[in-house]
């Protein structure tokens, strides 16, 4: 079943970011586009890439008034302590949230409950608290974030311009398509 459409569900997590730990909830993220960014665990090998990549590209992201939040089913402290850690970490100036009973998780469908982990999921949240996009990948398949930016900025024109759609690798200021029953066939 798609996830595309479905509304997150009320969460409260801890979350390590700016050197301090806080609390987000659902509330914090409507009004403005959001990536929830699941990745299985704190000090592995592929994740620290990832969150890398994300980081280089932060403000772009910012730039187009998206928030960034990571999320593993470690805590906030192993968070905190991975940050202190990882030099790569130490570069994430987005919030890291904390799902250790994995409801996060679970709502997002990338819960492995058997290793008690995320699978990694990239999902784009439009004002309203609603899945535009996502991508779930294999644990040892890294995403790109210069991609990610890319589908942000495609669901950010295509929910500000209803009537178009953008085409395969659609950059900001190329054409798009405008459907027509005619042009499909339908007719």
């Amino acid at each position: 079943m798609s996830l595309i459409g479905k509304e997150i569900s009320d969460f409260k997590v801890q979350a390590y970011v700016d050197g301090a730990f806080k609390e987000i909830e659902k509330k914090d993220i409507l009004g403005r586009w959001s990536v929830f960014f699941f990745y299985p665990a704190d000090f592995t090998f592929v994740c620290p890439t990832e969150l890398g990549d994300l980081a280089d590209k932060y403000s772009d992201f910012k730039g187009v008034g998206c928030e960034i939040y990571s999320v593993s089913c470690d805590t906030h402290y192993v968070h905190k302590a991975w940050h202190d850690a990882s030099d790569t970490i130490k570069k994430l100036q987005f919030p890291m949230l904390a799902d250790p009973t994995g409801k996060l998780a679970r709502d997002f469908d990338v819960m492995i409950e058997s290793d008690g982990i995320a699978e990694r999921g990239s999902f784009i949240i439009n004002p309203e608290g609603k899945i535009v996009a996502y991508e779930v990948t294999a644990g040892n398949v890294g995403r790109n974030a210069d991609e990610l930016f890319r589908r942000v900025q495609a669901s950010q024109f295509v929910a500000e311009h209803g009537d178009q759609v953008c085409p395969a690798k659609w950059q900001p200021g190329a054409k798009t398509l405008k459907p027509s029953l005619d042009l499909v066939g339908l007719i």
